[in-house]
């Protein structure tokens, strides 16, 4: 149907949702104070407190980081390809800037791509001078390579494959070395607290935490602050298969939608198109290969040598192998859907084995671990959960609807992805734009204020019916989707919402923040009726400019959802003409 001009006023598209305003908790049984609280350990949240911590200066305020599990347990580690910035000689952020707007099919904000491409090499260079070694070509040059949607050589990696583990231990030591940045860790973000009604103007005053075995901070507590840094991460546990962690349940996602914060962008969920197949009733975080491994050369086929193969991705995209993620995913699902196969094959075995050990130990490691020896094997792939595109929608300075929040990395949605992430970007955003919230949020810090009574209603629902949410949502809002599937899904999550839990546990508090930004991706799905980028919609197949150019943002005010359309031109205008 039209969509309203830009400009016009935003249209409600999906109908009101009813989920628990805030989460079901024992009241705080202990309580310290920081004046900037950074939820999450990433790449993101550690940049934020660090840089928080020289712009505040000794005097200036305490910050303090909140993690869900030990430092290192979230997804920055797991980044196996490497950091995306214009540091070649013959590299500009021009050229990256082109770049990141095609893979983002017309959904990015130019000006937040414009941010992220010409600040992002001082901040790798940054990032370098904090401790992380990335590998060098023999005249001790930084070593680039090339992913999907790159026309250059712009991708900077350390250990091979084992960029994020680098950077996340770089990061970690340089705030070990910061002893006046206090961190609690095994602590789940519960809900904000606000000086005045959700979604009416309330500004953060603190967060409730349950805090799991630190002696007296165990259990439900709060920390009353003066702002709150959301670096909390993805959502990919609402699928059953992701490449992401355990600990990406979408907890800072809903708790910032609960609190009156907009989240924008939600359909467009990335799926690695070259995730290891590990069999039909695999569950869980699965393996990556990474783009990488396509760009130093593997190609995908569609069937074994002894069945003649062929390499289906040439003439599907002028960079075939190496076409943006949402093409090769696309590509994939196709023929997998012709062959009737579970799974297509990546073919590196012209790699050899030094060339494995050298450039990718960690993936070679995996897939043998796997039973499959890539230096002689193919490797299974098919497309699983990877990204989350959208997210906390902020500005340029990653400030929210919520007065004293703000939102970086992969919980946030900038406006640098669109609707496909161009290939190593994710690293890149979470510096750059946790360099700008520490850059304006010490002359934005609001006054100590008391946290009001909290009207929302609670509710949770029980963890068993995790497992059930995480199968539907994958069979009817994975790669493939269409209204019937979708109308289904929403019906079923709409009947799990309405299954009160009997134990007020982890487990319940995860399953309702994972079944919130289920039903949000949902409708966002639902409303969407086109094909653009990693938003496939079967009976939609084709791009809609006309219609369909602009952002889908979801809000809510005490469990009620609303979906509202706001028109904006492409950002990729003259390219896709």
């Amino acid at each position: 149907m039209p969509r309203p001009t830009p400009g016009a006023t935003p249209e409600v598209l999906a109908p009101v949702r009813r989920l628990p305003g805030r989460l079901t908790a024992p009241d705080p049984g202990w309580s310290v104070t920081a004046d900037v609280v950074v939820i999450g350990s990433g790449i993101a949240g550690l940049t934020a407190a660090l840089r928080l911590k020289e712009e505040l200066g000794p005097e200036g305020g305490k910050v303090l980081v909140v993690t869900k599990d030990r430092l290192a347990a979230g997804s920055t580690r797991w980044a196996q390809g490497g950091i995306a910035a214009a540091l070649g000689p013959e590299d500009t952020p021009a050229e990256h800037e082109l770049d990141t707007l095609v893979a983002g099919a017309g959904a990015c904000d130019p000006e937040a791509v414009r941010a992220l491409v010409t600040e992002g090499p001082a901040a790798v260079h940054e990032l370098i001078a904090l401790g992380a070694q990335f590998d060098r070509d023999p005249a001790g040059e930084l070593s680039l390579t090339r992913e999907g949607g790159h026309h250059r050589d712009r991708i900077a990696h350390a250990g091979g494959d084992a960029t994020g583990a680098e950077i996340q231990r770089a990061l970690i030591e340089a705030v070990g070395r910061a002893p006046e940045i206090e961190i609690i860790k095994r602590a789940l973000a519960l809900d904000l607290l606000l000086d005045g009604p959700a979604g009416e103007g309330g500004a953060v005053t603190g967060v409730t935490l349950h805090v799991m075995g630190e002696g007296q901070r165990d259990g439900v507590g709060m920390v009353r602050c003066r702002a709150v840094v959301l670096a909390s991460g993805g959502m990919g546990q609402i699928f059953s298969q992701t490449t992401n962690p355990v600990v990406s349940t979408g907890d800072g996602m809903a708790l910032a939608l609960r609190a009156g914060a907009t989240l924008r962008d939600l359909e467009f969920v990335q799926f690695h198109p070259t995730v290891m197949w590990l069999g039909a009733d695999s569950v869980g975080q699965q393996p990556l290969i990474s783009e990488a491994v396509r760009g130093e050369g593997a190609f995908l086929v569609d069937a074994l040598p002894e069945e003649g193969g062929d390499r289906f991705m040439q003439g599907q995209h002028e960079l075939a192998d190496l076409a943006p993620r949402d093409v090769v995913a696309k590509a994939i699902m196709r023929r997998m859907m012709e062959t009737d196969r579970p799974h297509m094959w990546l073919d590196a075995r012209h790699f050899g084995e030094e060339k494995w050990q050298r450039r990718f130990p960690t993936i070679l490691a995996t897939c043998r671990s796997h039973g499959v020896d890539p230096v002689t094997e193919l490797i299974p792939v098919a497309p699983a959960c990877h990204y989350a595109s959208g997210g906390v929608r902020t500005d340029l300075w990653g400030r929210t609807d919520v007065p004293g929040l703000y939102a970086t990395g992969e919980v946030a949605c900038s406006g640098v992805h669109g609707a496909n992430r161009l290939a190593s970007n994710s690293l890149l955003e979470g510096l750059v734009f946790s360099r700008r919230i520490a850059a304006v949020l010490p002359g934005e810090l609001r006054p100590w204020s008391e946290p009001a009574a909290d009207a929302r209603t609670a509710g949770l629902v029980p963890g068993a019916v995790r497992r059930g949410l995480q199968d539907a949502m994958t069979t009817r809002v994975g790669v493939l989707r269409n209204a019937e599937g979708l109308a289904g899904v929403t019906d079923y999550l709409d009947g799990l919402a309405a299954t009160p839990a009997d134990l007020v546990d982890l487990d319940a508090w995860e399953t309702t923040n994972l079944l919130t930004i289920s039903s949000a991706v949902a409708d966002a799905a639902t409303a969407r009726e086109e094909t653009r980028g990693s938003h496939w919609r079967e009976d939609f197949p084709e791009r809609d400019d006309a219609d369909w150019s602009g952002h889908l943002d979801v809000s809510m005010r005490d469990g009620e959802t609303t979906c509202v359309f706001s028109p904006a031109p492409p950002s990729d205008g003259e390219v896709h003409a």
